[in-house]
Formats: C-alpha cells, sequence, structure tokens
C-alpha cells in the first residue's frame, strides 16, 4: 500500500469542528508539503501557495484571522531523523469556530488552489489547556 497524502477537509471531522459550540478562540496548525511543480501552472507549489495566500488574504482579514506564525521547520530536535520535515508550518488564530467556517465557505474563497498547490497537508484544530 503507498504513502497517503491529504490535501482535502474530512467532512466527518470538519461536521464536528462546526457542531463545536464553544466560544472560545481557534487556533490551527497548517503543516503543508508543496509540489514540486503544479502542471497547471508551470510554477512550484510553493510559488502556487503564495499565490493562495495573496487571494486568500481579503478572507483572512474578513474573518478577524491572525497569523500567529508561518515559517520553515529546520531541525529534528526529537523524533527520528529520517522523518521528512514539512515544507512549512502556519499557526493561525480565529476568533470563534463560525469565523473560521465562515471564511472557508465563503463564495470565492480559493480553496482549490491550496490544493493545487500541495502534495501533503495536515490542518489540525487546537484548544488551550485549562490554566490551573
Amino acid at each position: 500500500m503507498g504513502e497517503q497524502h491529504y490535501v482535502n477537509m474530512n467532512t466527518e471531522q470538519v461536521s464536528d469542528f462546526a457542531n463545536n459550540q464553544s466560544k472560545d478562540s481557534v487556533v490551527m496548525l497548517n503543516m503543508v508539503k508543496y509540489k514540486a511543480l503544479v502542471p497547471e501552472t508551470g510554477m512550484t507549489g510553493k510559488e502556487y501557495y503564495k499565490e493562495y495566500m495573496r487571494q486568500a488574504t481579503p478572507f483572512f482579514l474578513k474573518a478577524n484571522a491572525e497569523i500567529v506564525f508561518y515559517g520553515s521547520p529546520k531541525h529534528m530536535l526529537i523524533g527520528p531523523e529520517e522523518d521528512t520535515l514539512w515544507d512549512d508550518v502556519l499557526i493561525i488564530k480565529y476568533n470563534s469556530v463560525s469565523d473560521f467556517m465562515n471564511m472557508i465557505m465563503a463564495d470565492g474563497y480559493p480553496s482549490e488552489l491550496r490544493e493545487q498547490a500541495l502534495e501533503d497537508s495536515r490542518l489540525i484544530h487546537c484548544t488551550p489547556n485549562q490554566k490551573n
């Protein structure tokens, strides 16, 4: 069995997430692996992802999203050295589940650009631990 890659949302998980009634802010951990080349465009995946981010920016702004971190992993300090690091990692904060859902469901949101640019990805909803 070959290696699996993920670029599309898991509809069951999205449904559970969308039904989350929490009023807390939402933090999304994005880990991306770019395609070497996006054949339809002649651009690298990284170049095309930049185009996705450019086109998605108005949607991020409308959703009051905050890019907390956008960078590239460099060293595996804990974990197997042979594991391939992700190309880039993003941490994005939204005020609520509904802000995120409204953003990705909005007319014109360029999700297809993201999908075309990526070979593999993970999008993980994170919540803060309770302070003791």
